[in-house]
C-alpha cells in the first residue's frame, strides 16, 4: 500500500476523461481526493503557477495529467511542477504520457529528474474521443471526418487507464515502472467508426481529410487553439505507424486483458441509448 494513502490524493483533470474515473475509484475505495482543475477549491491552472503550491499543500500523491504534454515546452513545465512537488513533500507521483511522443518524453524526463518516486503511463488514442469530447459531435451528427489515413492505432480505454492509475497511485511496488497502455488490437480509424457505428445500428460515415481541412474546421467550430495544435501535430507527426503496435502494460499493472473496443463501443451505445 501507499504510505501516504491517509493524505489526500491531488487529481490533475480531475473532471477530464481519465481523471474523473480516478476521482470515482479513489472514492470509492474511500481515500480522500483533492481535484486540481481550474473549477477546484483551490484553484489549479498549468498557466497560473501561482496555483500550484496551494494545490499541492497537505496532499500525499498525485496523479499527474497535462493535457499539451506533445507541444514543445512541456518538459519544462512539468518539471517545474515535479521539483515544486518534491519540494512539498509530494513525492508519490503517477504522470500520464503520450506514447512514442518525443516531447512527451522529455517531459517524462523532467519529471523524473526532480527526484519524484515516479510511474509513467503511456497512452495511445483513448477508445472515449468517439463519445466523449473530441468527435461526439461528429458521431451524433453520422460523419467522422478525421485525417488519420490508414495508419492502425491499439485505441485504449479510459476505464483501463484509470484503473491503472489507482494502482500505481496505491502501491508503491508500482514505483518506477513505465507502463505502455494499449488495447488488445489494432484498428484504423475508419475500422473504429464502423465498430461504433455497429454499436449504435446507425450509419455513421468516416471520412478522409486533409491537415489544413481539420484544422480549420476545428477552429471554425471554436477548439482551442492549442488542442488544434496538440492534435494536428497528433495526426500529421505521430500517427505515422510508430504505434502500431500492441503493449502490455495494462497485463503487467492489472493482471488481467485490456478491454476490447468493441466492449467500449457497446457499452457507449447503451449508455447514448439510455440517455435519450
Amino acid at each position: 500500500m501507499n504510505r501516504h494513502s491517509q493524505e489526500p490524493t491531488l487529481v490533475l483533470g480531475g473532471t477530464g476523461k481519465v481523471g474523473r474515473r480516478v476521482v470515482e475509484r479513489l472514492t470509492a475505495r474511500g481515500l480522500p481526493v483533492r481535484i486540481g482543475s481550474r473549477s477546484g477549491e483551490p484553484r489549479f491552472d498549468w498557466e497560473d503557477r501561482s496555483t500550484w503550491a496551494p494545490v499541492l499543500d497537505g496532499v500525499g500523491s498525485a496523479y499527474v495529467a497535462h493535457y499539451w504534454d506533445a507541444i514543445p515546452g512541456a518538459a519544462e513545465t512539468l518539471g517545474s511542477f515535479a521539483e515544486l512537488a518534491v519540494e512539498s513533500d509530494v513525492r508519490r507521483l503517477v504522470l500520464l504520457s503520450g506514447r512514442g511522443e518525443e516531447e512527451a518524453e522529455r517531459a517524462e524526463q523532467a519529471v523524473r529528474d526532480s527526484g519524484a518516486e515516479l510511474t509513467v503511463l503511456r497512452s495511445t488514442w483513448f477508445a472515449q474521443n468517439f463519445s466523449e469530447d473530441y468527435w461526439q459531435e461528429q458521431v451524433q451528427c453520422h460523419e467522422v471526418a478525421l485525417p488519420a489515413g490508414d495508419t492502425p492505432e491499439p485505441f485504449v480505454d479510459a476505464d483501463d487507464i484509470a484503473d491503472v492509475a489507482v494502482a500505481a497511485l496505491t502501491d508503491d511496488r508500482q514505483i518506477g515502472e513505465v507502463y505502455e497502455l494499449t488495447g488488445p488490437r489494432l484498428l484504423t480509424f475508419a475500422e473504429a467508426v464502423l465498430e461504433v457505428s455497429r454499436a449504435l445500428g446507425r450509419e455513421i460515415r468516416y471520412v478522409p481529410i486533409s491537415i489544413e481541412d481539420f484544422a480549420g474546421a476545428a477552429a471554425e467550430q471554436g477548439v482551442p487553439s492549442e488542442v488544434v495544435e496538440m492534435l494536428t501535430y497528433i495526426f500529421g507527426e505521430v500517427l505515422d505507424g510508430r504505434n502500431a503496435h500492441l503493449a502490455d502494460g495494462v497485463q503487467r499493472a492489472l493482471g488481467r486483458e485490456p478491454k476490447d473496443f468493441a466492449d467500449y463501443a457497446r457499452d457507449a451505445a447503451a449508455t447514448e441509448k439510455g440517455s435519450t
